[in-house]
């Protein structure tokens, strides 16, 4: 016997109700009116799309916030294989931009401050976050600009950028990262959403019961995670307690080692999971899977 019953991990796999949808609903339609009501805004070519576990329909928490990504396409960052030049993948002739990233984020504060109020916008290093009410959920408003990654057959794939207040530099893939997550989805009989929905309550649940969790293991962790487990582990088990135990098995055997793991991606798979500056290591995942194995009290 586990620490928690079938029941209850069936309950944890299912997402907010109705009610928690609306108010996730609202706060990205309030967005898209900020941006369409602002004069600089609506006057520039943008893009308004979420992100997120909201939009990868993982989230688990009505008080957990969305990301909505609002991203100029007026200009782009562009990213090239090493043997290739600007004239290889057509864009030699192309001027710089007289806008900028810092620009674009300052408008997109101030279209946030006019629509939601000084009050309820708070400017963060990598965000504009709009607090919650009784109406909508916490948002978090992230300005980014397009990335043309390029191939080997100079073909554009198209990502995000954007610089944080305190220097660097981020890259992500949030569109890909829903495609290959609904992809999934359909392989495995909806168990990958529903599976990940479990692995982040459990966190959620470690947490309250005192348990100390590494700040590495997050939500975005958790579910590139349970995207890299094999399709036959959702497919081939018959309990919610047997796909829980079997995931986290999986997952500790092949990170005791780099070389079982290196390979493995975010959901986008076109970023490595361990490779680069993280937040989160091998080690630690390695060292959670055990903490939460025996938390659960699997023998």
């Amino acid at each position: 016997m586990s620490r928690f019953t079938e029941e209850t991990l069936n309950s944890w796999r299912k997402p907010p109700s109705d009610a928690e949808e609306t108010k996730l609903t609202n706060a990205e339609r309030m967005v898209r009116e900020a941006i369409s009501e602002d004069d600089i805004l609506s006057s520039k070519s943008t893009r308004i799309f979420g992100q997120g576990s909201y939009a990868n329909d993982t989230n688990v928490k009505l008080n957990s916030d969305i990301d909505i990504n609002v991203q100029y396409t007026g200009g782009f960052y562009y990213q090239l294989l090493n043997d290739t030049t600007q004239e290889d993948a057509g864009i030699g002739k192309l001027s710089s931009s007289t806008y900028s990233y810092s620009e674009f984020k300052d408008d997109v504060e101030k279209a946030m401050v006019k629509k939601f109020g000084r009050n309820s916008v708070k400017r963060k290093n990598k965000c504009i976050t709009i607090l919650a009410n009784n109406y909508r959920v916490e948002t978090d408003v992230v300005p980014t600009w397009e990335l043309r990654r390029y191939d080997k057959n100079n073909t554009p794939i198209l990502g995000a950028r954007f610089f944080p207040d305190d220097g660097g530099v981020v890259t992500n893939y949030p569109e890909q990262h829903i495609q290959n997550g609904k992809d999934k989805n359909a392989r495995t009989q909806k168990r990958f959403k529903r599976l990940t929905r479990i692995h982040r309550k459990l966190r959620y649940k470690m947490i309250e019961d005192g348990e100390k969790i590494n700040d590495g293991i997050t939500s975005f962790l958790l579910e590139c995670l349970v995207w890299n487990i094999p399709d036959y582990i959702f497919n081939n088990n018959d309990t919610w307690t047997d796909r829980l135990k079997e995931s986290i098995r999986f997952v500790y055997l092949k990170t005791k080692e780099d070389k079982e793991c290196k390979e493995w991606g975010e959901v986008s798979d076109l970023l490595y999971l361990f490779t680069g500056s993280r937040k989160w290591s091998r080690e630690d995942v390695n060292r959670y899977m055990m903490q939460v194995w025996n938390y659960l009290e699997f023998k």
